[in-house]
């Protein structure tokens, strides 16, 4: 008779042992199927987050001082038609999409490869911005738009903490 080892552990009389504290090799045996698991895991497509025919996500920088808020986009590959900008009150979204074809033909051969990629990055926004006012400047691939705030929208007071 042949008995899996890896399921489960057996003792000699063929009774399977019950409790991980019986055997010090099932608790090294889950510790094992753990680590495979999660190796498997992270080295999927999906765990880089992004598929090459199904989109990609462009890197986004927020910073702002006390006159404007500051969104940098680095969108290399598009065009300034590629891209969209939506402002509402509470929400600035910034949506492209990539499309690349190459062709190559020559004697005896035809190459043709394409790609697409859609990408939409959505960025909470605080109140008082002046929407009339906000730019988006595009160069080099590179998407800069400044949102200025409202005058006195930032205006903030330092409280004191009591102590009894």
């Amino acid at each position: 008779m042949i008995k899996n080892l890896l399921p489960s552990v057996w003792r000699k009389n063929g009774n399977a042992l019950r409790r991980g504290q019986d055997s010090p090799f099932l608790s090294l045996q889950r510790e094992m199927n753990k680590l495979f698991s999660n190796f498997f895991e992270d080295f999927s497509p999906a765990a880089f987050g992004r598929f090459p025919d199904f989109g990609f996500e462009p890197s986004i920088d927020v910073w702002e001082d006390e006159k404007k808020i500051n969104v940098r986009a680095e969108l290399p590959g598009l065009d300034d038609k590629d891209i969209e900008v939506n402002l509402t009150p509470d929400m600035l979204t910034i949506r492209g999409e990539k499309k690349e074809q190459k062709e190559d033909q020559d004697d005896g051969y035809w190459y043709k490869e394409a790609s697409y990629g859609s990408f939409q990055r959505s960025i909470p926004l605080p109140e008082g911005i002046e929407q009339q006012k906000v730019e988006a400047q595009f160069k080099n691939g590179v998407l800069n738009i400044t949102l200025p705030r409202l005058e006195g929208s930032r205006t903030g007071k330092k409280i004191t903490i009591k102590t009894s």
